[in-house]
């Protein structure tokens, strides 16, 4: 366990004192801040379907997509490969800590950085409060999307990382990895079988923040995102063991 939290906040000091982090978040919020501000002003539109604005705002824009897919894998693209770059790596596995240890620090620094990014984003459901009302669960829901899906990602991206030394190949590897989890949702719509269509049904993230923003909570999103995540953290683990004895 000592292991695990020294690895974990030596991470997550790390991106705080990244400069690349706050290039990260002031991306991240001048994104999300624009798409919030372009989604009240097309609800404002007496012409526009009536909405709720933070509905819209979880998942229903292919901006929220669009920053998932980049972001996440900027984040966990020095994780394991800028140690291997460096030679610290060999440092690392010398000290009395496992690679299991080593994956979950990281892995949780990453998580613990991008739960932090949305934060910010707190302000917008005051401001919807302010001038209107707001229901509580489905903001609830659209935040445990967030954190699912996200969290599904940055294990993908850990993984990415612990296969490649250069930090922008493992953004390429991890970024086109998530591409392919979004396309399921594309494949609902092009095959013909009734089950594969189940299949592809089932692991649509783009149907999962649109059910979660509308506050329905099915616990088989989340055993999707938990069991692909672990799949993920031991497949970086199991890397991480391999290359050590190299």
């Amino acid at each position: 366990m000592k292991g695990l939290l020294a690895t974990f906040f030596r991470e997550l000091r790390a991106y705080f004192f990244s400069p690349l982090a706050y290039v990260v978040l002031t991306f991240f919020l001048l994104v999300n801040g624009y798409v919030f501000w372009f989604i009240l002003s097309y609800l404002n539109d007496p012409r526009s379907r009536a909405g709720a604005p933070l509905e819209l705002f979880f998942g229903q824009t292919i901006f929220f997509w669009l920053v998932l897919l980049f972001v996440t894998p900027i984040l966990t693209m020095r994780l394991i490969g800028e140690e291997r770059k460096t030679g610290t790596i060999e440092m690392l596995m010398t000290a009395p800590v496992t690679e299991t240890q080593v994956v979950l620090g990281k892995y949780f620094a990453a998580l613990g950085y991008y739960l932090f990014l949305w934060l910010p984003t707190l302000g917008y459901v005051a401001v919807v409060a302010h001038y209107g009302s707001v229901d509580p669960g489905p903001v609830a829901a659209g935040y445990l999307g967030v954190a699912g899906i996200g969290a599904l990602f940055l294990a993908a991206g850990l993984f990415a990382s612990s296969l490649a030394k250069n930090q922008i190949v493992a953004a390429i590897v991890a970024f086109a990895m998530l591409v392919f989890f979004f396309t399921f949702g594309l494949l609902e719509n092009l095959v013909a079988g009734e089950t594969a269509r189940k299949v592809f049904g089932y692991l649509n993230l783009w149907q999962h923040m649109d059910e979660l923003s509308r506050g329905i909570v099915d616990t088989r999103r989340l055993v999707y995102y938990l069991s692909v995540t672990a799949f993920f953290l031991f497949l970086t683990s199991r890397a991480l063991e391999a290359k050590k004895w190299r």
